[in-house]
């Protein structure tokens, strides 16, 4: 089968690889349809690494997919030949405190697909799966679509973990978790939304989805000017884009007691923050690790097309251009918003 294997920081090579088999009777084998490149990914392409989280090359990437079930284990009754899905890329052990208490998204002995040390990558033509990480998909659904419904999830659960009705908040960075964070907070109700970015062309895109406020913080003022619209502040800031500018900003933006959730992954192992205005404002810190238990609700938004979220993906390429489909998405190029890498196209 073939794969798309990363064999050096930026440098794809398209290579026929042996096409997996079925090892335990609940495992499903997977025909894959289509695979998201997601910012994580970016990182592992440009540095080779996220944190302690290095490449072994050759690396196969990607962790947002859809897929066809080609076979089926004995023990599998979820789902049968022919269904589409889409896969839960976190595989948990089930047995740990964190999986015990319901965070399996914090399983201490998880593996994901595409994470250095854990698993390879979907960017391929067949994969094996767990049956507890495939989710059944309307067969109307495009694949392609469909590969949204991770990062959705990422959003709402974002979103959820406020214990607080948030009724103002800033979202920084306008890619695509970014966006789905923001389309979350929407049907949430919040009332007023401040978005920035540094390419414009995403702020034109957020416009449309509807919000209060964007901004470029290379040319706006960003706390200035959300201060003069909100002058107490915002009740929590979604830090999307892992930048450390970004994540000072959230801190002057927010409101005494308010919540900052960091979602964006930096692309330095260490960040800061001015200890003084987050004592003296009593500010909260909440990362955010992937997402639990929300893949069923981004399947119902996907599916319903809420808020015209299907307008996130604006360019598709077949595997065999998935070097050009990474430098576009790396250098933010044609107006790219979400690109999907398709498999098996018939």
């Amino acid at each position: 089968m073939k794969a798309a294997i990363l064999r050096a920081p930026g440098r794809f090579q398209i290579e026929d690889i042996p096409k997996p088999d079925l090892k335990s009777p609940s495992d499903v084998l997977l025909k894959m349809k289509a695979v998201g490149i997601c910012g994580s990914d970016l990182h592992y392409l440009r540095q080779g690494k996220i944190g302690d989280q290095i490449i072994d090359y050759p690396w196969i990437a990607g962790h947002e997919c859809a897929a066809e079930v080609e076979a089926v284990g004995s023990r599998v009754t979820k789902v049968k030949v022919g269904d589409p899905i889409v896969i839960d890329p976190n595989i948990p052990c089930g047995h740990c405190s964190q999986c015990k208490n319901d965070r399996e998204h914090t399983c201490l002995n998880g593996r994901f697909l595409g994470c250095p040390g854990q698993l390879q990558g979907c960017m391929t033509e067949y994969l094996v799966m767990p049956e507890s990480c495939c989710f059944l998909v309307d067969n109307q659904l495009d694949f392609s679509m469909a590969v949204l419904i991770e990062p959705m999830s990422i959003g709402l659960y974002a979103t959820g973990m406020s214990r607080e009705k948030i009724s103002d908040a800033a979202i920084l960075g306008a890619g695509p978790i970014g966006l789905c964070t923001l389309l979350a907070l929407k049907e949430n109700q919040t009332k007023s939304l401040f978005l920035t970015d540094k390419i414009n062309a995403r702020l034109r895109f957020a416009r449309k989805l509807g919000v209060s406020w964007i901004g470029n913080p290379e040319e706006t003022d960003v706390v200035k000017s959300v201060l003069n619209i909100n002058p107490d502040g915002l009740d929590a800031v979604f830090e999307c884009c892992g930048d450390q500018e970004a994540l000072d900003q959230s801190i002057d933006l927010l409101k005494p007691g308010g919540t900052l959730f960091i979602i964006g992954i930096p692309e330095t192992r260490q960040i800061a923050f001015d200890i003084s205005k987050l004592r003296r404002k009593e500010i909260a810190i909440r990362n955010v690790r992937r997402q639990n238990n929300c893949i069923p609700r981004a399947i119902q938004w996907i599916r319903e097309n809420r808020f015209g979220i299907h307008q996130l993906i604006t360019h598709r390429f077949p595997l065999d251009k998935a070097q050009k489909a990474f430098e576009l998405v790396s250098g933010y190029s044609d107006n790219v918003i979400k690109a999907v890498i398709e498999i098996n196209k018939e």
